[in-house]
């Protein structure tokens, strides 16, 4: 708020001039003066991101390659004919429950899973680790710079789950044709290869997502920046799971990550990583709300 002194338009004779001539000498000596108060848009108390010096990187990072696409083209492959197998297999019994139940079953799974392999990522191993050490990198410089998640290219996000899917499914759409385990497959499986994706949109703004997405946030099927933002800060041991987020809060509130922390360092002698605070100047922006 700021106050502003004005001068008056009217002369002091204009005012005092129907006052008796007795009275004037008193009302000289007062001082007229005259405020206006002007309002300022109020902007949210938000806490910026601070960039000092960040760390390049090339282009070629954060680009698709065709091997990319075809191993998603893969993954995305063996989850479809799992889904067919699963509904034809509905057609042809009339039994509509029990796939449906197991594709419900295989999503909170999913969303179970993804923590689990998320909270391994983020705390242990390096880029030598074999088959994830890629993958155990590419987590340790997302915790040095959130936002990078959202500049990476759809196939090169997602390539290292759909090498996964790819490898797991396709055994067993080969193997198997039942209707109800395809039904807990296929949804499994395309929980785990969309995940990134999912984690991206969980680091994006509402503005700025496409509006289903933003829909399926908003009630929940998907993991949502409000249920994801608490993972970036400190001390970075919360919410890690990224399909739906719906067991965040349970396994918060159980300090079931933490007790799994304890169990491998007594019997390893393994300190997770997030027992110490990462060093780095760079932070998630927390404003949530009207995003």
């Amino acid at each position: 708020m700021a106050v502003v002194p004005l001068q008056t338009k009217h002369t002091l004779r204009r005012i005092t001039k129907d006052i008796p001539t007795s009275y004037r000498p008193s009302l000289l000596r007062l001082r007229f003066t005259c405020s206006v108060t002007t309002t300022t848009k109020f902007r949210p108390n938000r806490e910026k991101l601070v960039v000092v010096n960040p760390p390049r990187f090339t282009d070629t990072a954060f680009q698709s390659t065709w091997s990319h696409r075809l191993w998603v083209s893969a993954g995305c492959t063996t989850v479809f004919v799992s889904f067919a197998k699963s509904i034809t297999g509905g057609f042809g019994s009339n039994l509509w429950l029990e796939p449906t139940l197991a594709g419900f079953a295989g999503y909170i799974l999913a969303d179970l899973g993804s923590g689990v392999y998320h909270w391994a990522t983020d705390n242990y191993g390096d880029k030598s680790t074999p088959l994830v050490g890629t993958h155990v990198q590419d987590s340790l410089d997302h915790h040095e710079c959130p936002w990078t998640i959202t500049e990476r290219q759809f196939a090169n996000n997602l390539h290292f789950m759909a090498r996964g899917t790819t490898l797991m499914v396709l055994p067993l759409d080969l193997a198997f044709d039942d209707h109800v385990f395809h039904g807990f497959v296929s949804t499994f499986a395309f929980c785990v290869l969309f995940c990134q994706q999912f984690h991206v949109w969980a680091h994006g703004t509402k503005s700025e997502l496409p509006p289903l997405v933003v829909a399926l946030q908003d009630i929940g099927l998907i993991v949502s920046r409000e249920r994801h933002v608490e993972h970036h800060r400190a001390p970075y041991n919360k919410n890690y799971c990224v399909v739906s987020g719906v067991w965040n809060k349970v396994l918060d509130e159980s300090k079931f990550f933490e007790a799994l922390e304890m169990v491998v360092y007594l019997k390893l002698g393994v300190k997770p990583r997030s027992w110490t605070n990462p060093n780095s100047e760079w932070r998630e922006e927390t404003e949530i709300s009207k995003c």
